[in-house]
């Protein structure tokens, strides 16, 4: 069979936030390290893909973090991203950590809106995980290693679709009156 190549069209970009956005809210995740926040912004490795063929962009931990099974630890990633209205950016933990550890995301599959890059929090993008292991595995997320993956995707909208809210904030924050 033949394929043709299309180059994917770019829709997005990302960036870090606010060196002072990463300390307050790195400082909240992990306070028994809040010394070590200004160091630990400037390694922040923004996602990449690892191949020409991967659809997925590679999140990188700030910091190391092992978990045993039913422990769970709120990753502040440091990353924003500004994307073409139309898309989504959905994460999912990084495959291999899934099938060998039962690494999930606690909401199963994250979902980052266009909109969400213009919050107050200006679009910080966190992960919260959990060692779901049922086979009593230990696993270790070192700094700087791939844990999760995010995919872009199109949407679209229905034909009765009049929406003209603006968000202001994540997790839950568009069901907030």
């Amino acid at each position: 069979m033949e394929f043709e190549y299309t180059a994917a069209p770019r829709i997005a970009s990302f960036s870090k936030v606010s060196r002072e956005r990463f300390v307050a809210d790195f400082s909240d995740a992990f306070p028994a390290e809040a010394g070590r926040a200004d160091e630990v912004y400037d390694r922040i490795k923004l996602p990449v893909r690892a191949t020409k063929g991967s659809a997925g962009y590679d999140f990188f931990m700030p910091v190391s973090v092992t978990l045993a099974p039913g422990e769970t630890v709120k990753i502040p990633t440091g990353i924003r991203v500004e994307m073409a209205e139309s898309f989504v950016l959905m994460l999912f933990p990084r495959s291999g950590l899934g099938f060998k550890y039962r690494l999930q995301l606690n909401n199963t599959v994250g979902v980052i809106d266009s909109d969400y890059f213009y919050s107050d929090n200006e679009g910080h993008i966190f992960a919260k995980v959990t060692n779901d292991s049922n086979e009593e595995k230990t696993v270790t997320l070192e700094e700087g290693t791939g844990f999760m993956q995010g995919v872009f995707l199109p949407y679209g909208v229905t034909m009765e679709d009049k929406v003209g809210s603006i968000r202001n904030g994540g997790f839950g924050s568009t069901t907030k009156k």
